[in-house]
């Protein structure tokens, strides 16, 4: 397969997201901008891998639980949500909003984790699948904070201020005031986005490292989000100063993640062959 087919492969995906009823094939076609005859064997191909289904009576394309059973599989090899759920618990629980724990991926942020701390009212929940808009997120601005400036700039520049209608009515539209929303971050601390990412809501977050030492890089973020009327100003000390206390704690068990690793990695006792049992028969 070449590089272009794979490509388009991995196009196919993308569009097939979030359709649990499926795509006709020629609305797909089009949508990708490609010939009938190529998104057909395309989705044949990767029906036949098991990532792609037909619906028997509408014809409809849609994607199988495949993408998703190896992406939690490669969680819990890394050991990302167990680390640090604990955590990310005990902050919805004192801080009763949502909250989200994602980590660094290339040049991105991605979301692994989450935990809802709302007990009643209005209950912000988003879904986790969505990419992270980082400058018009607490998420985003709390990591781009934690980069060179220069860096910063390039990566959301890179990338483009618009993000398709994917952003609140206050979203950052440009390099000056984008500079200066990182610049208080890190004077504060917290990055802020009100009605930023998405109308309605506020959210705060805060960066936090891969180990208890003061030059250790910085592994993720973790984020408080919830109703504007709720996240007024007079809460938000309280919450950033939750949100400091989590970061120090996930950075104690951060490093737990590599032990616990490293013992899924190990070939367990029980595997080896032993004169009386048979290799696998539990004891």
């Amino acid at each position: 397969m070449t590089i272009a087919a794979v490509e388009r492969a991995l196009k196919v995906l993308e569009a097939l997201s979030g359709e649990p009823d499926g795509v006709d094939l020629s609305l797909l076609a089009e949508r990708l901008d490609l010939p009938f005859s190529a998104t057909h064997r395309l989705l044949a191909t990767l029906t036949e891998r098991g990532f792609v289904a037909q619906d028997s009576s509408s014809g409809a394309y849609a994607l199988t639980l495949k993408l998703s059973q190896l992406a939690f599989r490669d969680l819990d090899q890394r050991g990302l949500p167990d680390a640090g759920q604990i955590v990310l618990d005990r902050l919805a629980r004192d801080t009763r909003e949502y909250c989200r724990l994602a980590i660094i991926e290339g040049e991105t942020l991605v979301w692994i984790a989450r935990a809802q701390g709302a007990t009643a009212g209005l209950r912000y929940e988003p879904p986790m699948g969505t990419a992270i808009v980082l400058h018009a997120t607490a998420t985003g601005k709390a990591w781009l904070a934690s980069l060179p400036e220069a860096e910063a700039l390039r990566i959301v520049c890179a990338r483009g201020f618009g993000a398709e209608g994917r952003t609140g009515p206050n979203a950052l539209g440009d390099v000056d005031t984008l500079r200066a929303h990182l610049a208080e971050t890190r004077q504060r601390g917290i990055a802020l986005a009100v009605e930023e990412g998405e109308i309605g809501t506020v959210a705060m977050a805060t960066t936090f490292r891969s180990s208890t030492e003061p030059d250790a890089p910085v592994a993720g973020t973790l984020s408080v989000a919830g109703p504007l009327p709720r996240m007024h100003e007079d809460r938000r000390p309280v919450i950033a100063d939750a949100l400091r206390k989590a970061a120090r704690e996930m950075a104690e068990i951060w490093p737990l993640r590599r032990r616990q690793i490293q013992k899924l990695q190990a070939p367990a006792l029980n595997d080896q062959p032993h004169s009386t049992f048979q290799a696998g028969t539990p004891a």
